[in-house]
């Protein structure tokens, strides 16, 4: 079918809209990319910050920012008073927030947060639920990324606090942390705050209804886009793809779409 005819029938051609790369994350590909083709080869320290901010034409704290997304995927490590240098050619598969490694934090997370939320549907109250929206508001509305992180630990702590059993809201202060480093890296570097915040009203939504089912789908939902994103940042830039690839990219686009339809 041509365009003349895609026209007639009422069918125009769509693409997806490419996400807006901010400059840190500019930075931080530029400097990973460098990094990976050996330009700076282990053990090299990197240029000064001022030598950076002025070849890189931005900003410290906007290079600070992707400095630091460098040393929590395992490329680089900070010494004091002595630079940053490359300590891996290849990001790790498995990075460390604060005292814990990724991995172990989504493990607890689905033990926990899941049958969390089941709970809140059925224990919630409407003070509860005032604060949760309003906090849900507040975040669908910041554009401040340490700001809107902050939010994002006092949201998770919240359903916690619905569910009504001060054990689940005192593992949720253990990692809050944590959670805070990882979510500040998948938002600076996976540009997650619009989809966490629908993911976020979808948990909102269920609990207002009472449904312990939706709840749980939502929340096991929300972990697995976060695991996903972070899969994807940890992914080597320059590897072959593969057809397993190629698979999770498909089922991505396909959760986006499903995303899209709930809005």
């Amino acid at each position: 079918m041509n365009l003349s005819d895609s026209q007639t029938a009422g069918v125009l051609p769509t693409a997806p809209v490419p996400r807006r790369v901010s400059a840190m994350e500019a930075v931080l590909s530029h400097l990973r990319d460098a990094i990976e083709r050996g330009a700076y080869a282990v053990g090299d320290k990197l240029p000064s910050e001022a030598e950076l901010c002025r070849r890189l034409e931005v900003s410290r704290p906007v290079l600070r920012e992707a400095l630091r997304a460098l040393q929590t995927m395992g490329l680089t490590v900070s010494r004091t008073g002595k630079g940053t240098f490359v300590v891996s050619n290849g990001a790790v598969p498995d990075p460390t927030f604060g005292d814990y490694a990724a991995s172990d934090l989504l493990e607890v997370r689905r033990h926990v947060e899941v049958p969390v939320a089941g709970y809140a549907a059925v224990r919630r109250t409407p003070e509860d639920l005032d604060h949760l929206t309003h906090l849900l508001e507040r975040m669908e509305q910041e554009t401040d990324t340490t700001a809107w992180v902050a939010m994002d630990t006092l949201f998770h702590l919240a359903v916690a606090q619905a569910a009504r059993n001060p054990v689940f809201r005192r593992v949720i202060e253990e990692i809050r942390d944590a959670l805070a480093r990882q979510s500040a890296f998948l938002n600076d570097v996976g540009g997650r705050r619009e989809q966490a915040n629908r993911e976020h009203r979808a948990i909102v939504e269920a609990l207002v209804d009472r449904s312990e089912h939706d709840a749980v789908e939502a929340m096991k939902h929300h972990l697995a886009r976060v695991e996903s994103t972070l899969s994807t940042i940890v992914r080597p830039a320059h590897r072959p793809a593969t057809a397993a690839d190629a698979d999770a990219d498909a089922d991505a686009d396909a959760d986006g779409s499903e995303d899209g339809e709930r809005r």
